[in-house]
């Protein structure tokens, strides 16, 4: 193949420097992932589309130029380039050894990996045969985590996974600082706490995918709803053959009626799919980080399993710009940015509702088999039944600890319950 191919990817071979619109803003949240080019196990960036994960390469790609790493060290390949579908990855690779670096250690770039058929084994190859090089590797798809590099790759990775910005991360994007000390003890300044606040009615709606922070107010929804557009296609219809209007017809049912429970026989009797097709696409969506759900809780497998799921989307401006909305939806979308908050953290969740279909909207089986239990109300007119359930679920399940109340502005301790504003929830470490 000819190097031209490669080169354009690779500015620095020539500029010697990563350029500011490339490495975009940081994101200290992946100081980690960005750190990981020191070591030799192959670093694996997923997450939705779009979430930055190629930002982020591109930053390591800065890092390691000012860390004094030649340019011609450093490849970086986006396998989605049309120019490049016919290549495989030795030809790649040989290419670059052959004509930029013959003999020194290499970084090697890989974005959306999965777009090369047993891309898994030929990784693998080149690192037990210990060639001197270091692989970072992206992909948009769980389906990378879970099965193709499994048995493979398993004790020859590290893996992160990239989320669309964090309310904190939004705030840092505005250049707007937070004191967490004084934020722990209230003692944030009324303008500040203002400017937070304002700021987090704009993450409430618009959401965090991080270009989409830098496009101008009338573009936001035409680019998020190509963004879903793009997801559907390339990530979920192309790579699993599924029909394509029957894809969107069931996401967009799903993404219009986020944070409430699946029903199979409603699905079918809407969308006339069979139940196994469902499941199929339900597979496809949360395998392309598009929704994701949680089951009902309980100690009991059979009961946990015979109840339905509740659904979740990535994103709130991508929810907003594609769904059929009657309402603004504001509870729905505080609900939403909660579970994202907790998948961040990766916290094993689930929801609970008792014999009266009184709802828990979120119980977290902690690390020491403790329970912490969410509700969110997103008001500050809190009514009796949002705290019964609370402690009548504590009363039942005597390993809980934690129960807490996200509102909109409210901040108190009662009876045991915790009230915290959502915005300030979200921001907490």
């Amino acid at each position: 193949m000819e190097i031209q191919k490669l080169s354009e990817a690779n500015p620095w071979w020539t500029t010697k420097e990563v350029s500011s619109w490339l490495k975009g803003k940081p994101r200290e949240e992946y100081n980690l992932l960005l750190k990981s080019t020191g070591i030799k196990e192959v670093t694996i960036i997923t997450g939705v589309r779009r979430s930055g994960k190629s930002t982020l390469m591109y930053q390591m790609v800065d890092k390691l130029l000012k860390e004094g790493v030649a340019p011609e060290q450093i490849l970086f390949v986006n396998l989605e380039d049309i120019k490049l579908k016919e290549n495989t990855l030795d030809e790649i690779y040989q290419t670059y050894r052959e004509e930029i670096n013959p003999d020194k250690k290499a970084y090697i770039f890989l974005d959306e990996i999965h777009r090369k058929e047993k891309w898994e084994a030929w990784i693998r190859r080149r690192y037990d045969l210990y060639t001197d090089c270091k692989f970072i590797i992206s992909g948009s798809c769980s389906y990378l985590l879970k099965k193709e590099y499994s048995t493979l790759l398993t004790g020859r990775n590290l893996t992160f996974e990239v989320f669309p910005l964090s309310f904190k991360e939004f705030l840092a994007f505005k250049n707007i600082q937070i004191n967490y000390k004084n934020l722990k003890k209230n003692l944030l300044l009324e303008k500040h706490k203002n400017l937070i606040i304002k700021s987090f009615s704009e993450y409430h709606e618009q959401g965090g995918f991080p270009d989409i922070f830098f496009k101008e107010k009338e573009f936001k929804t035409k680019v998020l709803s190509q963004y879903f557009d793009d997801i559907l296609y390339k990530d979920i219809i192309d790579r699993y053959n599924l029909n394509s209007r029957k894809t969107r017809d069931l996401a967009i049912y799903l993404i219009t009626n986020f944070t409430s429970t699946i029903s199979l026989r409603n699905l079918r009797n809407t969308l006339g799919l069979s139940y196994e097709s469902i499941k199929d696409y339900i597979s496809a969506y949360k395998e392309a980080f598009l929704f994701f759900t949680i089951d009902h809780f309980s100690y009991s497998m059979k009961e946990q399993k015979t109840n339905p799921s509740k659904i979740y989307c990535i994103d709130n401006g991508l929810r907003n710009a594609v769904s059929f909305k009657f309402s603004k939806d504001q509870g729905k979308l505080a609900e939403n940015l909660a579970f994202i908050k907790l998948k961040r953290k990766n916290k094993d969740i689930y929801y609970y509702k008792n014999p009266e279909q009184e709802e828990i909207d979120f119980v977290i089986k902690n690390k020491d088999q403790s329970l912490t239990i969410i509700n969110v109300s997103y008001t500050d007119s809190i009514n009796n039944r949002e705290t019964k359930v609370l402690l009548e679920f504590k009363q039942k399940f005597k390993k809980t600890k934690e129960l807490i109340i996200l509102t909109k502005n409210t901040e108190k301790k009662e009876k045991g319950i915790k009230f915290i504003p959502l915005w300030k929830y979200l921001l907490k470490k």
